[in-house]
C-alpha cells in the first residue's frame, strides 16, 4: 500500500470537517460517499490513528484529528501558494478561491462583486459562503474573509476595501408615537431593533460623535440576525435600527426613515482580511483589488 501522504486526502479531509459530514464532503467535491469513506480511512491508516468520532446522529473530531485539520489547513495553504507563485496567475489569476463574508453585507454587495470577478478571471475556481459566526481563515479553509466593522484581529492581515459608517434611525410613525431620543442614553428608555452580528456583542452599540465615543447597551422586543428583516421591522415603525447608511439612504432621502441623533454614527468600514501578504500572492493580490474597486464602482467611498 501506498504509504506517502496524499494532498488530496487532507482535502477530502478538510472538507469532511468543515461540511460536517461525508456525505456533505461528497457532495460538495463531485465525489461519492464511498470513494470519500475510503480516502478518509486511508489517512486514518497512514497516521495510524481515528481522526473523527462517528455515530448514525453526529460526528466530533478526536483530539489526533483537530490537531490534522490544523496542519491541513497550514499544508494546503503552502501548496495553494507554491502553485501561486510559480505558475501563470502572476499574470492571470486561476484556480480555487475561497471567500467568506457577514450575512448581511454578503448577498447584497460581495455576491455580485464575485460573479464579476468570475466573469473576469474565468479560471479562478470560487467558493463563496455566508456566515453570521467569526471565521477562522486558516481552520475554515478560506483566502478571504470580508466583515464590516473594526478592523480584524491583529493576527490576520487586512485591507480596508470601502469607507462606510452605520447610522441610527426609525419611521417617522415611531417618531411620533415615542418621540426623538435626544442623546445616546436615551436608547435605553427605547424599542430598539438588534440586528445579531458575527463582528460585535449582541446589543452593544458604540457610537462616535467627533472624537467622542458612547457605548449603550440597547433592548428591545425583537432582534434578527438579518439586517434586512431589522431594516424592515424599522419601516414597520417597531423601533430604532442602526443600520450601514449605503443601505438606508434612499430610505432616508424619500422619508421612509428619518436619522436619530444625526450627529453619532458607527464605524462600519469595509474590510478583506486574508493569512498572508498579498505581495506573495498575485492571485490574492488581484482578486483584493478587484473587489475594492467593484464596491468604489458600486457607491461605497473608496477608503
Amino acid at each position: 500500500m501506498n504509504n506517502r501522504l496524499e494532498i488530496d486526502d487532507l482535502k477530502v479531509f478538510a472538507t469532511i470537517v468543515r461540511k460536517g459530514s461525508l456525505a456533505g464532503a461528497a457532495r460538495e467535491m463531485g465525489l461519492s460517499a464511498a470513494y470519500v469513506t475510503k480516502r478518509l480511512q486511508i489517512l486514518e491508516s497512514l497516521l495510524k490513528t481515528q481522526l473523527l468520532h462517528r455515530s448514525t446522529r453526529r460526528m466530533a473530531l478526536t483530539e489526533d484529528g483537530e490537531r490534522t485539520y490544523e496542519w491541513a489547513g497550514k499544508i494546503l495553504n503552502e501548496v495553494n501558494l507554491f502553485v501561486d507563485e510559480i505558475s501563470s496567475t502572476r499574470v492571470s489569476p486561476r484556480g480555487p478561491l475561497h471567500i467568506s463574508c457577514a450575512v448581511g453585507f454578503g448577498p447584497n454587495f460581495i455576491a455580485p462583486a464575485v460573479s464579476a470577478l468570475r466573469g473576469k478571471y474565468p479560471e479562478l475556481e470560487i467558493r463563496f459562503e455566508i456566515f453570521d459566526r467569526p471565521i477562522d481563515l486558516i481552520a475554515d479553509g478560506f483566502d478571504i474573509d470580508i466583515i464590516q466593522g473594526e478592523r480584524p484581529a491583529a493576527q490576520h492581515i487586512a485591507r480596508r476595501l470601502a469607507s462606510n459608517v452605520r447610522v441610527l434611525c426609525a419611521s417617522p410613525e415611531y417618531i411620533k408615537r415615542h418621540g426623538m431620543p435626544k442623546t445616546p442614553s436615551d436608547l435605553l428608555t427605547h424599542e430598539c431593533l438588534v440586528i445579531k452580528s458575527r463582528e460585535h456583542p449582541f446589543g452593544v452599540w458604540t457610537l462616535k460623535n467627533g472624537k467622542h465615543y458612547e457605548t449603550v447597551k440597547v433592548t428591545g422586543m425583537m432582534s434578527s440576525n438579518s439586517g434586512e428583516v431589522v431594516l424592515q421591522w424599522g419601516l414597520d415603525g417597531w423601533g430604532i435600527l442602526l443600520r450601514s447608511y449605503w443601505r438606508v439612504k434612499d430610505m432616508l432621502s424619500d422619508g421612509r426613515l428619518v436619522r436619530v441623533l444625526p450627529e453619532w454614527e458607527q464605524e462600519a468600514h469595509v474590510w478583506a482580511s486574508y493569512p498572508i501578504r498579498l505581495v506573495n500572492s498575485a492571485k490574492l493580490r488581484v482578486c483584493v483589488e478587484f473587489l475594492a474597486d467593484f464596491l468604489s464602482s458600486r457607491g461605497l467611498p473608496e477608503p
